[in-house]
């Protein structure tokens, strides 16, 4: 008897097992669920995440409006509008442009042909054949011809995906503009959970997030414009065609893309000038390298002075982390949210004196202000004789 009692005492389950279990598979369930809901609103997350930065980037503007008696909701709607129209301009240029090109490259596919083949054959000695270049080009069973023909259905799923685009762009500007326009109001609310220290707490944190936000992205608009009118000097000096859509491309490319974005955005002037005339395609990509030298020494130091500079490495690093969780939409949304999180971390935490060393002294460019240079400098200054 003592040794079957025993047995059944083993044989019991722990009053943990069944709380247990009962747990483990509430939460596998409720995982599954928010997957599964977070899966189906997806886009309209990205949506709103779209319409806040946007909605921060423009909030400086409508405040400045507001301040002069504009009404929120009237200075919000004129700004978008700017916005659109600044944006519909843009693409219409560009698309005109490429358009116009393909239609001249088909149209005169063969001129094209023999001036590259004429090219390669003097500059590398080689001993291709022009005309059957062409005949292979013009071949209605031939690989060029039948890539061609294949196109068709992915012209039909592009013009649909752009369809999409334009409705999803203008659900975020529907978005934008309750967010900026009811912006008070909706700080109320949420400050009205809080308590007074906390208040102050998100209130500051909010507006350093507008100040910033704003004033990083508006820096960045203004570098485009000089980008763009420079650029525009030397594609009219040297006869591109469509110099302004040319100049407008490499200027939002060339800033909105950290790193790399100079080099993508000069791809597509070369190559339309290259067509032209190769001597032109080498003024253009010698102007790029010029360009971008001056604008890191002298416009984007005084241009970022007031808002923000992001780091390179950071800006990189970020666009490489947006394109990895959403896509294209997390790459341009990138560089404003580490403008953000920079400036909330600047004024976060206590900040010491750097001492001075060769590792922490920063070579400033020639003919920086005296309110620029680091401070070590500035101290050997005032000891020089």
């Amino acid at each position: 008897m003592p040794e079957d009692s025993e047995t059944d005492v083993d044989r019991t389950l722990p009053r943990w097992v069944i709380p247990g279990v009962m747990i483990f598979w509430t939460g596998f369930l409720l995982t599954f669920v928010a997957r599964h809901v977070f899966h189906r609103l997806a886009d309209l997350l990205i949506l709103l995440l779209v319409s806040l930065f946007v909605a921060l980037a423009i909030e400086p503007g409508v405040n400045k409006l507001a301040a002069r008696g504009w009404r929120r909701g009237r200075a919000t709607v004129t700004i978008l509008l700017c916005v659109l129209l600044a944006f519909l301009l843009f693409l219409v240029a560009i698309g005109t442009l490429v358009g116009g090109q393909i239609a001249d490259l088909l149209s005169e596919s063969n001129v094209y042909i023999v001036d590259t083949v004429t090219f390669l054959n003097d500059t590398f000695g080689t001993q291709i054949d022009a005309q059957a270049v062409i005949d292979e080009v013009n071949d209605p069973n031939g690989r060029v011809q039948q890539f061609i023909q294949s196109q068709g259905d992915e012209a039909v799923r592009l013009s649909l995906t752009a369809l999409g685009v334009i409705f999803q762009g203008l659900s975020a500007l529907l978005f934008t503009y309750y967010l900026v326009a009811d912006g008070p109001r909706l700080r109320r609310v949420i400050c009205s959970r809080l308590t007074p220290a906390r208040q102050e707490r998100v209130l500051n944190a909010w507006e350093l997030a507008i100040n910033k936000t704003g004033g990083y992205l508006y820096s960045r608009a203004l570098l485009a414009l000089l980008s763009a009118f420079f650029h525009w000097v030397v594609f009219q000096s040297i006869g591109t065609q469509a110099p302004i859509a040319l100049a407008l491309w490499v200027g939002l490319v060339s800033q909105f893309l950290p790193v790399v974005g100079t080099y993508l955005a000069g791809i597509l002037p070369v190559l339309l000038t290259f067509l032209d005339s190769p001597i032109k395609a080498a003024i253009v990509i010698g102007f790029i390298v010029v360009y971008q030298q001056v604008e890191n020494y002298f416009f984007a130091p005084r241009i970022t002075a007031r808002t923000m500079e992001l780091h390179p490495a950071v800006a990189f690093g970020a666009a490489l982390a947006g394109a990895s969780l959403l896509g294209a939409v997390g790459a341009i949304l990138a560089l404003p949210a580490a403008a953000m999180v920079q400036a909330l971390a600047s004024e976060w935490g206590q900040r010491y004196d750097v001492v001075d060393s060769h590792l922490t002294t920063i070579q400033q460019p020639r003919r920086s202000t005296p309110t620029e240079q680091h401070p070590s400098s500035q101290d050997e200054s005032t000891q020089t004789p």
